[in-house]
């Protein structure tokens, strides 16, 4: 079996997609690190991390429009929610600096609110909701912990 095969158990992650989903949470980890051990790059550390978690949220939504569009008849309800998270990534990342910890809260729960959508969400694969919350559990930690670094 290579790593693009279909697993063996329809619910365990494929591979390659954990591997990078797993590379997906460097940043989310990595930038509080890293404003921990050099505080002087706190306040970019903060923006950073918003930033790419506005990019993950867009993504997020993305992948959700890409699949709806992808069926016959598009369901308008999924198509209008899956630009949600754009929007309201785009909204927290134009708070100002020193709304730095709201704006981060914000984002890990826009990422819970997108995780309970994907969880009561018929049709996707059965190890996406497994993926999903590894992912979020690992995007959230890390946005705490920037908010309240």
């Amino acid at each position: 079996m290579t790593a693009s095969d279909p697993p063996a158990d329809d619910r365990s992650v494929p591979r390659t997609v954990l591997a990078w989903g797993l590379a997906g949470l460097i940043p989310f980890l990595g930038l509080p690190l890293l404003a921990v051990s050099i505080p002087a790059l706190s306040g970019w550390s903060d923006q950073a991390l918003g930033l790419y978690a506005a990019v993950i949220l867009s993504f997020l939504g993305g992948a959700r429009w890409g699949r709806a569009v992808s069926e016959t008849a598009p369901d308008p309800r999924t198509i209008a929610f899956s630009m949600a998270p754009s929007v309201i990534a785009w909204g927290l990342i134009l708070l100002p600096p020193d709304r730095s910890g709201l704006q981060l809260a914000g984002l890990a729960a826009a990422l819970v609110l997108h995780l309970v959508w994907d969880l009561r969400s018929p049709g996707l694969p059965a190890w996406y909701p497994r993926l999903r919350l590894i992912l979020t559990a690992g995007a959230v930690t890390g946005l705490a912990a920037g908010a309240l670094v």
